[in-house]
């Protein structure tokens, strides 16, 4: 019997048509579950429907942990461990503010409980596409760059977060009827780093106009340096002669030297090679 619950819920090898028939009446019930989350006012009969789809998270939930011993074959660990799975605990904090023990904007997180169910859509199959972009040389290079500009990128990231608190905690103490909390302030520092300047909050004071023309400035210099780090360190790899290999695989090399019969060594090719046709 519960293996049987286990196919039906997990692999469908038994029984294709009821586990694909399972995960659509699952999605149908986190799309409707979802919709209430699109309003600001919950009307009766929403509070009803979350209480019923609710239920049938907990059916499901339950379910799941009486086969976990089918899933990961550790006898009674299995039973253990499946509460402490990252998907379990994003099942179980979709289902607790509908009981009222956490709050309620916890409930988005049944959005990411959809993916478990899009199986039967093979969406997996067809984001195999993507898995070409691994090898492809302008990602091995993106991916090397990133790599030996880490530490630059590092110290950039840890000075543009010191002098948003910095700035955050002088203008919490200079304009205190603007910011009421440090949060505010720090959400202030940051927009303005950035340059983004929303105007939801702003200075009043003339030293706290002062700071923002000085965090402004500062800003774009500071924004501007990871693109330049990063500019830098992929025009100095792209001009570089050495071969690139990413997580293994050899992608290209740059050499292309002329072997005596008139082709590429690079390429393997001969009469057909425009580098030896044009030498």
């Amino acid at each position: 019997m519960r293996r049987a619950i286990y196919d039906i819920i997990e692999t469908g090898e038994k029984y294709p048509a009821l586990n694909k028939a399972y995960s659509v009446f699952m999605l149908c019930c986190i799309a409707v579950s979802i919709i209430p989350l699109l309003f600001k006012e919950i009307t009766p009969a929403m509070i009803k429907l979350d209480s019923i789809i609710v239920w049938v998270f907990i059916a499901d939930y339950g379910l799941r942990l009486i086969t976990a011993d089918l899933k990961y074959e550790m006898g009674f660990k299995s039973f253990i461990k499946y509460p402490f799975s990252a998907i379990a605990i994003i099942d179980l904090l979709s289902i607790l503010p509908s009981l009222g023990f956490i709050h309620e904007s916890f409930k988005v997180l049944r959005v990411v409980r959809m993916h478990r169910y899009t199986r039967v859509f093979r969406i997996a199959q067809t984001l195999r596409i993507f898995k070409v972009v691994r090898y492809t040389r302008s990602t091995a290079v993106l991916a090397k760059v990133l790599r030996d500009s880490r530490d630059a990128l590092i110290i950039v990231t840890a000075l543009a977060v010191g002098y948003i608190l910095s700035t955050a905690l002088i203008m919490f103490n200079v304009e205190p009827q603007t910011f009421d909390t440090f949060f505010d302030a720090v959400y202030w520092a940051t927009v303005s780093l950035t340059t983004v300047g929303y105007g939801d909050i702003y200075s009043v004071t003339v030293a706290g106009r002062l700071i923002s023309m000085i965090s402004s400035f500062v800003g774009i210099a500071i924004v501007a340096l990871p693109s330049c780090i990063i500019t830098a360190a992929f025009v100095k790899e792209l001009n570089s002669d050495d071969s690139v290999n990413f997580d293994g695989l050899y992608l290209y090399d740059n050499s292309n030297k002329h072997d005596d019969r008139g082709g590429c060594e690079g390429c393997d090719k001969y009469d057909s090679c425009d580098k030896s046709s044009d030498e």
